[in-house]
């Protein structure tokens, strides 16, 4: 291999590439490694009037990553707009879930999928062949969210749940149409700049 190049033959298209996938074979490992706690501290939490405080930190934590990240360049008008529709997208959805166990989902298969599509998306950047990366990107967490289910069938203190394959997929899908609806808003706006006289 020469300095600076890649192998064809190597699994990973760039750096970038494999600690994407690194990322999100821990994130699904912290999944389901809490498939055995997960009752137990959400008992815990709810015992001491904690679990709706946890999922909000959660939930601002997640908030920050984007703000942190989309900030890094000034947004436009379009990308602010997209973000405030996310926002109350998420919003809505969260507020329409009965169980705070339940909107646990919108952030662990929400990541999941957003890690997969950006890996999928550098992939393609370096001339690897992705077939729609944002359909695969869904497809691929909602399989790691089918899988979850399907382990918990066989725990005695976890139930098989078709209703939270439902969410997982809901989760996958809100997230990576939220940072395509981004990345497109931003480049509009790219786009829109070049060709001002």
């Amino acid at each position: 291999m020469t300095s600076g190049r890649k192998s064809s033959a190597s699994l990973f298209a760039s750096a970038r590439e494999r600690r994407l996938w690194t990322w999100t074979l821990a994130v699904v490992v912290a999944i389901y490694s809490t498939l055995g706690l997960a009752r137990t501290l959400a008992g815990i939490l709810r015992d001491e009037g904690l679990l709706v405080a946890a999922f909000a930190i959660g939930m601002a934590l997640v908030g920050a990553t984007v703000l942190v990240v989309g900030l890094r360049r000034r947004p436009g008008a379009a990308e602010i707009g997209i973000a405030l529709g996310i926002a109350t997208a998420y919003y809505m959805v969260m507020v329409r879930m009965a169980l705070p166990e339940e909107r646990t989902h919108l952030i662990e298969y929400g990541v999941v999928a957003v890690f997969i599509h950006e890996a999928l998306k550098e992939r393609t950047n370096h001339g690897r062949h992705v077939p729609v990366p944002a359909l695969v990107a869904v497809a691929a967490a909602s399989v790691v969210g089918a899988i979850d289910e399907c382990i918990q069938g066989f725990l005695p203190n976890r139930v098989f749940d078709t209703e939270d394959m439902l969410f997982n997929f809901l989760a996958a899908a809100m997230a990576v149409t939220s940072s395509v609806a981004l990345a497109w808003a931003r480049n509009w706006k790219l786009r829109r700049s070049r060709y001002r006289p």
